[in-house]
């Protein structure tokens, strides 16, 4: 037998995810909205929205062993995926095999904004860790700067060893 919760439906309505401000480069914030520390799932992974500002970006990196989705809710960018550009606009979906290095940039006026899911799960750790807790509604901080000790922090995460 296992202690494991048993895996229930749930509903995760607009402001009520995990949310945090994120450093340069990317500014902008994420919502995790299924958590692998909140949410009993059959399967172990997270999900949740992604905003970077005008002119920043999501800086090259990869995750080993995880898969990644990205949809494009809004916004124009390109995702480079193992050195390859693709448009970023509302409707593109992205799949990240492991260990595939891959980046986002926002080229337009307005925030990119994607819907992602990781699995297996662990990404919402490394927000929580880089960034401010954020509540729907509030301003944007002043950009700031990633952690000292961001190597650190990604090692016991979700990323692939450089």
């Amino acid at each position: 037998m296992t202690d494991q919760p048993t895996p229930q439906s749930f509903a995760v309505q607009a402001g009520e995810a995990e949310s945090y401000w994120q450093p340069v480069p990317a500014n902008g914030f994420v919502e995790v909205h299924v958590s692998c520390h909140r949410h009993a799932t059959v399967s172990p992974f997270e999900c949740g929205i992604q905003e970077v500002a005008p002119g920043c970006h999501v800086r090259e990196h990869a995750h080993d062993p995880h898969e990644e989705l990205i949809l494009v809710i809004d916004g124009e960018g390109t995702a480079i995926i193992e050195g390859e550009r693709h448009p970023m606009r509302a409707g593109t979906t992205l799949y990240l095999a492991p260990c595939q290095k891959h980046s986002f940039i926002n080229e337009g006026d307005a925030p990119l904004r994607f819907h992602w899911v990781l699995l297996p799960g662990g990404l919402g750790d490394f927000f929580a860790a880089i960034g401010r807790p954020r509540q729907a509604g509030d301003p944007a901080p002043a950009p700031f700067p990633r952690p000292h000790d961001v190597s650190r922090i990604e090692a016991e995460t979700v990323f692939a060893k450089p």
